[in-house]
């Protein structure tokens, strides 16, 4: 089979297309002959080795896939490496059956971007019908599910992007107010979108000073959401005591702890399959790349040039 594989950790460019053995499921795995592969920010740090788990080498990336099994089923499923090729291995409790009405780059955009998008709302962040949510990287793959949600959920919704474009993309999926996220006084940017108020809760992934500036417009009781560091920044370290003189909240996020529960994962995406099916919920699919120019997708994905989410092909 085709494979994309790395021998070295060094970002993008340390990808290359190769020829490997066809996997051979272990007890409860099944084969899968993928359709579609999903492209995520985890993916970027897998290649430098700076993911929360620690990468072995070799190694074929890639955490999702879609495809179908031996018996027919056509499926979305996580992968705990491998996913770059033309086969891929899963566990078969882990599976989730695609319904018709739900497309293969749509089923893509539910398991790492819709799920985490559901919890970082709803789960860790609490969300309450009339409170303020801000969304950095609102027209991301996480950002644009974000918005729809919250809305759905009654949030006044601030969404922050970095092009006029994003922000355009963002008011049209439901945001109340955008935000441009490179003004230099982005706390200042995010009160005023707020009527000069503090906000409630705010979904972040960037790092550096954009976690620092949502951090200091939190008003009391207010929560912050952390999920990522897609700037490769690390924000100011926190004092304890600032965070008591605010009733403020911060909380990590990692979808990994999500995984082999039916309940957070399984059943989770069900529910967003079904407001897909609906019409309620509408992916956002920026592009889709061949197997073959994996390097490409992700230099795409790191310069921020696109929206929504990116997905590979392997039959091309």
């Amino acid at each position: 089979m085709k494979a994309i594989q790395i021998t070295a950790f060094g970002g993008p460019d340390s990808m290359h297309l190769v020829d490997l053995p066809d996997p051979i499921a272990g007890e409860g795995q099944e084969v899968i002959d993928v359709s579609a592969i999903g492209i995520n920010y985890a993916d970027t740090h897998q290649t430098e080795n700076s993911y929360l788990s620690p990468q072995t080498l070799p190694l074929v990336p890639g955490i999702e896939v879609v495809g179908t099994t031996a018996s027919g089923r056509r499926v979305l499923a996580p992968v705990a490496s491998g996913g770059y090729a033309q086969k891929a291995l899963a566990y078969s409790a882990a599976m989730i059956d695609i319904p018709d009405g739900v497309s293969d780059s749509q089923a893509l955009c539910m398991l790492v971007q819709g799920s985490t998008a559901w919890h970082i709302l709803k789960t860790v962040g609490h969300v309450k019908p009339g409170e303020s949510v801000v969304i950095h990287a609102a027209a991301g793959g996480v950002g644009t599910i974000a918005i729809q949600l919250a809305k759905m959920w009654g949030a006044k919704v601030i969404a922050v992007a970095s092009t006029p474009e994003k922000r355009e993309l963002a008011t049209s999926l439901g945001a109340d107010v955008v935000v441009d996220a490179t003004v230099d006084d982005l706390a200042g940017a995010i009160k005023s979108a707020n009527g000069g108020k503090r906000v409630d809760l705010v979904l972040e992934m960037v790092g550096g000073t954009t976690f620092d500036q949502s951090l200091e417009v939190l008003a009391p009781f207010g929560r912050l959401i952390t999920y990522g560091m897609a700037s490769r920044t690390a924000p100011t370290p926190i004092h304890p005591g600032s965070l008591m003189g605010g009733s403020k909240t911060i909380t990590g996020f990692w979808l990994s702890h999500c995984f082999g529960s039916k309940e957070l994962m399984n059943d989770v995406i069900a529910e967003l399959f079904e407001l897909v099916k609906s019409g309620k919920l509408h992916p956002v699919v920026a592009m889709s790349f061949p197997l073959s120019q994996a390097t490409k997708a992700h230099q795409v994905m790191l310069a921020r040039q696109t929206s929504g989410k990116i997905t590979l092909i392997p039959g091309q």
